[in-house]
């Protein structure tokens, strides 16, 4: 067993989709591998994620080490999030999960705004 943050983990792949888990971090962090984006436009971006649970998201993903928040000092103050090392590395997994799901459920792909 693995303890991490209080819960336990049968194995490291069970700790590791628990770090992405949820409807939207996996899509953060997809948008975040293009560069830093401040909070309205992940919001604006990732179409229908709702201001509470993108904020709890954002904070899951800092506590977690994959995301940091940069706050700007200026009036009025200015956030970005952006991909840490750790999050980085995330980057060719998250792709190669996007890949498999072009090859094998291409046809439910359907255009937004048809």
């Amino acid at each position: 067993m693995i303890n991490y943050n209080n819960k336990q983990y049968v194995c490291l792949l069970d700790l590791g989709f628990e770090i992405i888990r949820g409807k939207w971090k996996a899509v953060i962090l997809c948008h975040l591998i293009e560069g830093p984006k401040r909070f309205l436009e992940l919001q604006r971006i990732t179409c229908g994620v709702s201001q509470k649970v993108l904020n709890e998201q954002l904070r899951e993903l800092e506590e977690d080490g994959l995301i940091d928040k940069i706050i700007y000092a200026e009036v009025p103050p200015r956030v970005e999030y952006k991909l840490t090392e750790k999050g980085r590395e995330l980057a060719p997994a998250l792709k190669m999960i996007e890949d498999w799901s072009k090859k094998h459920y291409s046809e439910f792909i359907q255009n937004i705004e048809e």
